[in-house]
């Protein structure tokens, strides 16, 4: 019988909580909390919505839109965080440099944080920003989970070469703790597999899964 991921149904229902500029304006640093990180355009907020099956971020054809730590509600102990996307040449210098400020603070010092799926355009895979994330999470020991998004762009042959090219690299260079997969949103390609990386983080891996359809 096939089970349902116990994981959906949270997503499914998920809310906007609020938006914070700073780290003092989070919610309480407790339970269970994975961030979205990407470089501006990499498809971070389409990745988000098809997830949750909502609208919940905002998607936009101007990258760096998203200048906020947004907060989505699960349920009462898990959320998930939209990060700013960086990386884009218009955006104001001392905005950047207020966005890299507060996201280091949240990163580095929130208790709840469970992991970070970082979200990288199949297309242009390891930005500088995406080696500056990867260096930070296996310094930090933080979960990183990757999302080589836009994966329709590409024939599937090729979507799986840059997937074995980029994984190959990621191991030589930092070892075998971070994971990746080709992921669509508008295809729905991979939602399984990043359904099953935001379960065993939020700790829901081992609860009764329910059989899909009843």
């Amino acid at each position: 019988m096939q089970l349902k991921n116990p994981i959906l149904g949270l997503c499914q229902q998920s809310t906007f909580m609020l938006s914070a500029a700073k780290v003092d304006q989070c919610p309480d640093d407790e339970g269970f909390e994975v961030a979205f990180a990407g470089r501006s355009n990499a498809g971070k907020s389409s990745a988000l919505n098809t997830l949750t099956h909502a609208s919940l971020a905002r998607t936009s054809k101007t990258p760096g839109r998203t200048q906020l730590l947004n907060f989505f509600k699960l349920d009462d102990d898990r959320r998930l965080v939209d990060l700013p996307g960086y990386g884009y040449a218009k955006v104001p210098i001392p905005l950047k440099l207020h966005w890299q400020r507060h996201l280091e603070a949240y990163l580095g010092g929130r208790e709840s944080l469970k992991g970070l799926i970082l979200m990288m355009d199949i297309r242009h895979p390891m930005t500088d920003f995406d080696l500056l994330m990867l260096d930070w999470a296996v310094a930090s020991g933080m979960p990183m989970h990757i999302l080589l998004t836009k994966a329709d762009k590409l024939t599937y042959g090729a979507a799986k070469n840059v997937l074995l090219k980029v994984q190959a690299e990621i191991r030589k260079g930092w070892g075998d703790a971070i994971s990746i997969q080709l992921f669509s949103a508008p295809k729905r390609l991979g939602l399984e597999d990043a359904y099953t990386v935001l379960a065993g983080w939020m700790e829901l891996a081992d609860k009764g899964a329910e059989p899909v359809g009843q």
